[in-house]
């Protein structure tokens, strides 16, 4: 058999205050003087000086502030790669995402698209990209998505949410400073951070699982378990774990998959944009047949940090709506053979998963 060779992120910057050594870090990497670093930052940054006050300009580069409110889309990636090649006189040096999983995600896919020809939607899938991406950078400003180590980038396509999964995707460079962590909104760092707590469940659970994958699984839950429902940490200790839980929960699932959340919740993204980390808790709240132990610690977690999830969402649909849901979910194959094994067929059928999402 052959072994999957992963890429890991060859370097990563840890510790708080860490991103004021950004300018340092990219400046050997400039090509040219016509060579700009392009910034892509989170819109809620927009009038932030304590942050945007140590991204120093020079030359031709540039901020682009992108709002994170809707899940990142191949159109908008092919969209922005327009926009860097008519304001650059060169290739860009690099590309540096400032913000959460939808900013990481998409400088992953723009700095691929600046090397690799035609739109974004032909790369969605596995091991489709040719040329290497250019430099790029990710520095998180919420943990949980662990889109800062894992070798996709997911996008919603004309026909389907599925991620550019690829050697070329990692970032050549991390920095991971939790002091940008500090401004989340309560239910948003909470829902973030179930990203992180849902895929180390969906890894630790699966029958992809190797001792790879588990040692990373094993740190990561021990950490979101501290973070969400130990009383004694200080809320620097907390945003520290939280963002090395985001990367061991990420690195998990390089060598593994996520289950039958993340199947089910691509589903209502594409169809209804329901964004990642909240999608992924409706779902998980109705998966206890799957995941008991899980789903059990899970719901002790939203009661204790008082989250009440949306209730409803798929009330209106028509039967259509849910066949449209239920082909995307059944269409991401690893998951569910990492969630219930080669005949997983046999397991799930279109009618269990519409019962399912009824109830959401």
């Amino acid at each position: 058999m052959s072994h999957k060779n992963f890429p890991m992120v060859p370097r990563v910057i840890f510790g708080r205050g860490s991103f004021n050594q950004l300018n340092e870090i990219i400046a050997p990497k400039r090509l040219s003087i016509h060579a700009p670093f392009i910034f892509l930052v989170d819109d809620v940054f927009k009038g932030n000086t304590s942050l945007l006050s140590r991204i120093s300009l020079s030359y031709d580069d540039k901020i682009i502030f992108i709002s994170a409110e809707e899940e990142p889309k191949t159109s908008q990636v092919d969209q922005l790669v327009e926009d860097i090649i008519l304001m650059s006189k060169e290739r860009p040096s690099g590309i540096i995402g400032i913000g959460g999983g939808t900013l990481l995600d998409l400088a992953k896919a723009v700095s691929i698209m600046l090397t690799n020809e035609g739109e974004s939607k032909d790369y969605q899938g596995w091991d489709l990209v040719k040329n290497p991406a250019i430099y790029h950078v990710g520095i998180p400003t919420i943990s949980g998505t662990g889109a800062e180590v894992s070798r996709t980038t997911v996008l919603t396509g004309p026909t389907r949410k599925l991620g550019i999964n690829s050697d070329y995707t990692p970032f050549d460079q991390v920095i991971l400073d939790s002091d940008l962590t500090e401004e989340v909104e309560h239910n948003q760092w909470f829902y973030t951070g179930m990203d992180c707590y849902i895929h180390c469940i969906e890894s630790l659970s699966g029958t992809y699982l190797n001792t790879f994958s588990q040692s990373y699984g094993d740190m990561a839950y021990q950490l979101c378990k501290e973070v969400f429902l130990d009383n004694n940490l200080t809320e620097e200790e907390s945003r520290e774990k939280l963002m090395m839980a985001s990367w061991h929960g990420g690195m998990s699932i390089a060598y593994s998959q996520v289950g039958v959340a993340h199947a089910m919740s691509y589903g209502l993204a594409y169809l209804l944009g329901t964004k990642h980390g909240i999608g992924n808790c409706i779902v998980f709240d109705h998966l206890e047949e799957f995941y008991p132990d899980g789903v059990k610690l899970f719901k002790q977690m939203k009661t204790k940090h008082n989250i009440e999830l949306p209730q409803g969402i798929c009330a209106h649909l028509s039967d259509e709506d849910f066949d449209i849901m239920i082909n995307i979910a059944l269409s991401l194959t690893p998951l569910w053979e990492n969630a219930l094994g080669k005949n997983w067929e046999k397991r799930i059928s279109r009618e269990k998963l519409k019962s399912l999402y009824q109830k959401m």
